[in-house]
């Protein structure tokens, strides 16, 4: 478990070093996430102990969700002026989401398709 959670910080690290370095507008944990992404798809398994101890880390991501929820109600004047605005950002960015999802599924499903036909 010691050595997955060197793994995972590793990565956050190393992410948080490259968008200092190359003044990314990303948050230095999702470049981190995309390395680890990079590292799993390259080695193409799971370390038994990075499994163990993204499990764990998986355990306590529900007390995460309480600064957003404090948030949340320290700011509720300010969400309850804009609510308009929040709602329909939020309502057109699913629906992009969605759109682009779906357009991203079949055109990754027509070679596959293609394949099947072949044989």
């Amino acid at each position: 478990m010691l050595g997955g959670l060197l793994i995972i910080l590793s990565c956050q690290l190393l992410g948080e070093g490259l968008v200092l370095a190359l003044d990314i507008p990303v948050p230095g944990a999702v470049v981190g996430m995309l390395i680890l992404l990079l590292g799993l798809m390259f080695y193409g398994e799971v370390i038994p102990g990075l499994r163990v101890a993204g499990e764990g880390l998986l355990k306590y991501l529900p007390l995460m969700l309480v600064p957003s929820g404090v948030g949340l109600m320290v700011h509720f004047e300010l969400i309850a002026r804009d609510w308009l605005a929040i709602t329909l950002a939020l309502l057109l960015s699913t629906l992009v989401t969605f759109v682009v999802t779906a357009l991203l599924m079949e055109r990754l499903k027509k070679p596959e398709a293609a394949e099947k036909e072949s044989l």
